[in-house]
């Protein structure tokens, strides 16, 4: 049993990894109330499932936008204090949410731009705070603090998810966001805990070219564009990449969440809450026992497994849906709610298995000098993966209904993922020991 249960080591050794980890791990919890709580309040107002898939588009353009400019100023300058500026002005959008609800402002648009800008100064953030962690603790650990790191955004997934119905349902969403907003100051603490992390000197360009030791680039479209040409050449990074997309794009279901709730399974925002909770258990349940997983040598087949169980998991919950049809139920429908639940179980460990080990993957095979390009582009993908796939999705149930956008989706996840396998077959025979980018 002490095999299965999570690798306590990186917290153990590593005074500073652990105040990130408890630190991001608190702010987190507020950052998926106000996601659950957002959902809520657009669909509120316009009755919209395409509407509440429309945040993934306002999300999504500055992420892209930034995303991998902000992977290069991590390359390039203090990974503390761009951290630490970045969590800031995440902050105080934070509390800009808040106020629109406290000042009953009722607009869209406003959600949508405050979301916009989150997902900017997000862009910047999380490529430094992930470029810290393999600066922190030594590489042979880099799987247990993956498991780690995905341990406490699933348990975040958790609580905040189900404060954050509670609190719309009970109180106002002023108080929810108002509440993320307290909680966020944890993860300024961590940062500002941290000691300075500069990026280590460049000895020579991804092309190859001789470049002086401790000589940087100056940041621009340059600086993105060799990140981008070492991701070119280096096939299992990007099929790392390539087949969360498939699964994040076609199938992710959290925008369906609302209307599931309203419309077929009855309870209305404690459903909602319910349903993403249930989603994130089944992470925090693959993590806690996730100590024979960071011992996997052909990772490369696990993560295809696991997105293979993503793409089956998210289809039955759709069955489950076009089972109960759209009945808007005034009484929550306790079967149909289990067998919902324990699809979106089995895909939340699932999609934290798989999480695991493509960071993994991606941290160990990439220098140190590229790793917030490739983080930058890290976070494109794996959040804006998601918001795509929230309007791919809203679009979807707007035309056959959300049960059938998920049976399509997660069986669309499972052809595309195999395809881009038979194409990559190097990528199946990624051997952790012989690691090759």
């Amino acid at each position: 049993m002490p095999r299965l249960i999570a690798d306590l080591t990186p917290l153990r050794v590593s005074p500073a990894y652990r105040r990130l980890w408890w630190g991001l791990g608190v702010s987190n919890i507020g950052t998926q109330l106000t996601v659950v709580a957002v959902g809520l309040q657009v669909y509120a107002i316009t009755g919209s499932t395409l509407a509440v898939g429309a945040l993934g588009i306002a999300a999504l353009v500055p992420l892209v936008a930034l995303g991998l400019y902000g992977g290069a100023l991590v390359d390039h300058y203090d990974r503390r204090t761009v951290s630490l500026l970045a969590s800031s002005v995440l902050w105080l959008v934070t509390a800009g949410i808040a106020a629109q609800a406290w000042l009953d402002v009722g607009s869209v648009n406003l959600l949508y731009a405050l979301v916009a800008l989150q997902s900017a100064a997000f862009a910047i953030n999380n490529p430094a705070r992930s470029a810290i962690i393999p600066r922190l603790v030594a590489p042979e650990l880099m799987p247990a603090a993956n498991a780690l790191q995905t341990l406490s955004m699933n348990v975040a997934l958790t609580g905040g998810p189900l404060l954050g119905a509670l609190l719309v349902a009970q109180l106002d969403y002023s108080v929810a966001y108002t509440v993320d907003t307290l909680l966020f100051t944890a993860a300024l603490w961590a940062v500002w805990r941290l000691p300075p992390i500069p990026p280590e000197p460049e000895s020579s360009s991804v092309a190859g070219a001789a470049t002086a030791p401790g000589r940087r680039r100056v940041v621009g479209l340059s600086s993105v564009l060799d990140g981008l040409r070492y991701l070119a050449t280096r096939p299992n990074v990007r099929t790392t990449f390539v087949v969360d997309l498939a699964a994040m794009v076609l199938a992710f279901p959290r925008v369906l969440w609302p209307a599931a709730g309203a419309l077929y399974l009855g309870g209305g925002e404690t459903t909602t809450g319910v349903l993403a909770a249930g989603f994130a258990v089944g992470g925090i349940l693959a993590s806690v026992f996730s100590g024979g997983l960071v011992r996997v040598r052909w990772q490369g087949r696990i993560i295809v497994w696991a997105i293979t169980a993503w793409g089956l998991s998210v289809a039955a919950f759709g069955a489950v849906l076009v089972a109960v049809g759209p009945g808007s139920p005034d009484v929550v429908l306790w079967g149909a709610l289990v067998l919902a639940g324990v699809a979106l179980l089995a895909a939340g460990a699932s999609d934290a298995i798989s999480s695991v080990f493509r960071q993994t993957i991606l941290q160990t095979a990439t220098p140190d000098h590229l790793r917030g390009r490739l983080q930058g582009v890290f976070i494109v993908v794996v959040a804006g993966g998601p918001r795509l796939g929230e309007m791919v999705l809203g679009t979807e149930a707007t035309w056959f209904g959300e049960g059938w956008a998920a049976v399509a989706g997660g069986l669309a996840c499972i052809v595309v993922l195999w395809l881009v396998v038979r194409f990559q077959p190097r990528f199946w025979r990624y051997d952790a020991r012989h690691p090759e980018p």
